[in-house]
């Protein structure tokens, strides 16, 4: 059974000074994954070909991740989930997004691994956190759909609420090739409101200590 974790999800702060990104492309058995840092933390992973890809910008350099601290580290967390592992480590991660989008995607983060949520679940998630009785169905996709770290950031665990599976940047077929990896039965899930009450306290204490991205690609 589903249900969001209470940890406290913390991105890494900006940079005050823009850096051209160094980005890496993966062979993975779902095709090439492109993984873009500033030298300080995991900025975007993104499927070739899938919607929202980021553009990259003039003046990025191709290196080899080894070259890279966090793209090494972020190779090496690709390697041991793709070898069918759950792995205990995460680069640190720097989404650009609005402060709502951030909030959405540390939600995301707190699924656990081998399980799946839906997407009126999260809006009930998100509602809670945000202190406000409903949210909209359409922000919610979108933000979802607009996560700039696939994989690392899970949005391939929300499913409709039926259980199907729709609206994957990267795809349906990865979608499902990524849950069944997982074990993930697609089923109908249950949030207690103890835990969503909880995780609106975590993310309170959160907003404290975090400095908001913002809207760049990188």
């Amino acid at each position: 059974m589903g249900i969001i974790g209470a940890a406290c999800i913390i991105f890494a702060a900006p940079l005050k000074q823009q850096m051209v990104p160094t980005v890496h492309f993966y062979a993975s058995p779902l095709g090439e994954i492109g993984l873009a840092s500033n030298g300080s933390a995991l900025t975007a992973l993104w499927f070739q070909g899938q919607r929202y890809a980021p553009a990259l910008p003039v003046g990025w350099t191709p290196e080899q991740a080894v070259r890279c601290p966090v793209l090494a580290q972020a190779t090496a967390w690709l390697d041991a989930y793709f070898a069918g592992k759950q792995p205990d480590f995460l680069p640190p991660l720097q989404p650009a997004g609005t402060p709502f989008r951030l909030l959405v995607w540390r939600l995301l983060q707190t699924i656990p691994h081998g399980e799946t949520i839906t997407y009126g679940q999260l809006a009930t998630a998100v509602a809670r956190a945000q202190g406000v009785q409903n949210m909209s169905a359409q922000a919610i996709g979108g933000a979802v759909g607009h996560n700039p770290i696939s994989i690392l950031i899970p949005c391939h665990r929300v499913v409709g609420s039926d259980g199907t599976l729709t609206g994957y940047a990267g795809g349906l077929e990865r979608k499902k090739w990524l849950l069944d990896r997982e074990q993930t039965a697609v089923e109908g899930v249950d949030w207690g409101a103890d835990i969503l009450t909880h995780t609106r306290e975590s993310l309170s204490e959160c907003s404290d200590k975090e400095s908001i991205g913002n809207e760049r690609p990188f």
